[in-house]
């Protein structure tokens, strides 16, 4: 799957199917796992951070390599993914590729409502009300985040809720 599109990656094609972004102590050992191994039983590329620990609050170049590197991200919106800049810095470059190379995004919606994530409310908000503390000169910053989570929540995707795991 990874080498069809190369036209619209110009001369170079995806290295991944699919980037999977996730907020690590929501999903990582639970749903994320069970869904990149699904995805690489089924023959499928993909690209995970395995790294635990945040390192910074830009996102690396390799990830934005990664992202830039995929033809699909996956967004797994968990409780606390709004609370980390890193993922949200992972979502900016996520809507780039989106505009620029016309990217398929997925998200699922795992134990949170599209609602909230769109308008920011719950821990979504919560999330928000720290970084706009936390970055209160950088509030440009925190105004992309907020459009960029608000755009991608708009986008079709899956709803899982806790009952639906039983």
């Amino acid at each position: 799957m990874a080498s069809s599109s190369s036209s619209i990656y110009g001369s170079n094609p995806p290295e991944y199917d699919v980037f999977l972004s996730f907020r690590g102590e929501d999903t990582r050992k639970n749903f994320t796992c069970h869904l990149n191994d699904a995805l690489i039983r089924s023959g499928i590329i993909t690209f995970i951070d395995n790294r635990e620990v945040e390192k910074g609050d830009e996102i690396s170049s390799l990830l934005s390599n990664a992202i830039r590197s995929s033809s699909i991200s996956i967004i797994i919106f968990s409780q606390n993914y709004a609370s980390s800049s890193w993922c949200l810095n992972e979502i900016l470059e996520i809507l780039e590729c989106y505009k620029t190379r016309r990217q398929i995004i997925l998200p699922i919606f795992y134990h949170v409502s599209p609602s909230d994530i769109k308008k920011q409310n719950g821990s979504y908000g919560e999330a928000f009300a720290k970084h706009e503390e936390r970055f209160k000169e950088m509030k440009e910053k925190v105004r992309k985040w907020r459009a960029a989570l608000t755009q991608v929540a708009t986008l079709s995707g899956w709803e899982l809720k806790p009952d639906d795991e039983q």
